[in-house]
């Protein structure tokens, strides 16, 4: 087994997450500048060997630290400011380039920032690059052909998850102690499940609107963050809601910690592909139930709430997003994008919607539709805890799209099983660190509530992670950040 790979130090940086290093900002502690020149030189000692950034900007990071501690940018107040980070490669930043993972993208450099990555920045956050994915975000593992391959830092044969591997390895290693991630399939959730971090896929609608969704026929696109610590997470989602509220939905407002009340929380373990979770999955779901049972829960089995066919429809839906980026790639990417150079995934996906795109207009209704029986089976539930993957995170090599399609696709719905509904549904999920694997690679539980309630979610996971707080790479275990309030917004 190869020895985990990380950049923690005694610098700046140190252990801290991103608002004890806010904290410290703003007493004046440390600079700006001196956390985003620690930042970079972690980032220069581990990228070689994990593959974390598509594209690095540390001059640009360097002159913005710089015009924070002189006080001459534009963020004020805002919480995080000078604390470093990434943005996914998906989502433009000017002066930066976009691939999307892929060969296809020329990379050339974005002359606009994108609305999401305004509001992200808007929270005063330094950013040092671009994170790396998979090609268009299509993948469960973030191994693009003819690039480094992001691997974990617990141990780097294995896959970081996808599609925000790089932005997961980052903060896993201690490069960056938040990165931007968004989650179309469980692209925020599944690389935090593989790395050991917090994951939190907002309601749809939470935060602004990324530039895909606009065209989709069902959005199911969210962005975030993945964090090391609770609070990071609530503390991002509250500066987002003061940055930008949605009509319609509930605000979430300050979350500083476990609220008390006692919660019915319905238990699925296995998904409704047909596969049966793997044994180690379905342990860390039923120890996660029973803790919370002693804790004053009440755990109930409950069904999958959703019609039979929604895997099957689920995929079709996927294979017309890859269809749609092969075929209208140069409207959708750049004037020079070409199809010849997509990966084998891609080609897959697009080949199964071409014989397969007249099932179309009955599964998006089919799909429209999960919203309504997911709300209507939580009528007497505050959430849902389910594994987040079928199985442990794989070795590098099991979910590449060089392995033959109907192999490939096989492996990924039996691996991939759980958190696609709450993108269709538009409800907000989480994954949690619940331990570690006989390997010594995390494993994480999954959590779903109502549409609008992401404070449900906050809540069960300052109590997980004030009763059971969970080790960061390289197996260290984290100070309980929830017993903490300073940094918490008020």
């Amino acid at each position: 087994m190869s020895e985990p790979v990380h950049a923690f130090a005694d610098d700046a940086l140190g252990t801290d997450d991103a608002t004890t290093l806010a904290q410290r900002i703003r007493r004046g502690d440390v600079s700006a500048a001196e956390l985003t020149d620690a930042a970079i030189k972690r980032a220069r000692a581990v990228d070689h060997l994990l593959g974390t950034f598509a594209s690095t900007a540390f001059d640009m990071a360097r002159a913005y630290a710089l015009r924070i501690d002189a006080g001459s940018d534009s963020k004020g107040q805002a919480f995080f400011r000078g604390v470093p980070t990434a943005i996914k490669d998906n989502t433009d930043v000017r002066g930066m380039p976009t691939r999307h993972g892929s060969d296809a993208v020329p990379g050339s450099i974005a002359s606009r920032t994108s609305p999401v990555a305004r509001q992200l920045m808007a929270q005063g956050l330094v950013c040092l690059g671009k994170s790396s994915m998979p090609e268009f975000g299509f993948n469960a593992t973030t191994e693009p052909p003819g690039k480094p391959a992001a691997r974990n830092p617990w141990n780097p044969d294995y896959s970081t998850g996808a599609s925000s591997g790089g932005a997961a390895a980052l903060v896993a290693a201690g490069v960056v102690p938040i990165a931007h991630a968004n989650d179309g399939g469980g692209s925020i959730r599944i690389p935090a499940a593989c790395c050991g971090l917090v994951g939190l896929k907002p309601s749809r609608g939470r935060l602004v609107h990324n530039d895909a969704a606009a065209a989709l026929p069902l959005n199911i696109l969210s962005d975030g963050i993945v964090s090391r610590s609770v609070r990071d997470s609530a503390n991002f989602l509250a500066q987002a809601e003061q940055y930008f509220h949605r009509r319609g939905l509930p605000p979430i407002g300050n979350v500083q910690g476990p609220s008390g009340k006692s919660l019915r929380i319905g238990v699925v373990v296995d998904s409704i592909t047909g596969h049966r979770t793997d044994p180690e999955i379905r342990e860390v779901v039923e120890t996660t139930a029973r803790l919370l049972e002693t804790l004053g829960h009440t755990l109930v089995p409950v069904e999958v709430p959703v019609a039979s066919t929604f895997s099957e429809d689920f995929a079709l839906y996927w294979a017309f997003l890859a269809f749609g980026a092969t075929t209208n790639g140069r409207l959708m990417f750049h004037r020079e994008f070409d199809k010849r150079k997509v990966d084998g995934l891609t080609r897959g996906l697009s080949k199964k919607f071409r014989k397969q795109f007249y099932h179309l207009p009955q599964a998006l209704w089919r799909l429209r539709r999960s919203a309504q029986e997911y709300e209507a089976a939580l009528d007497e539930l505050d959430a849902v805890l389910t594994p987040v993957l079928g199985h442990p995170t794989p070795e590098l090599g099991h979910l590449s799209p060089e392995v033959p399609f109907e192999e490939l696709f096989d492996r990924l719905v039996r691996y991939v099983g759980f958190t696609p509904l709450a993108n269709t549904t538009g409800a907000p999920a989480i994954a949690l660190p619940a331990g570690l694997s006989k390997n010594g690679l995390p494993l994480s539980v999954h959590f779903m509530s109502r549409h609008g309630d992401e404070r449900t979610l906050l809540d069960i996971a300052y109590t997980l992670e004030a009763e059971r707080p969970w080790a960061h790479c390289p197996g260290r275990v984290a100070e309980n950040q929830a017993g903490n309030r300073e940094g918490s917004i008020g």
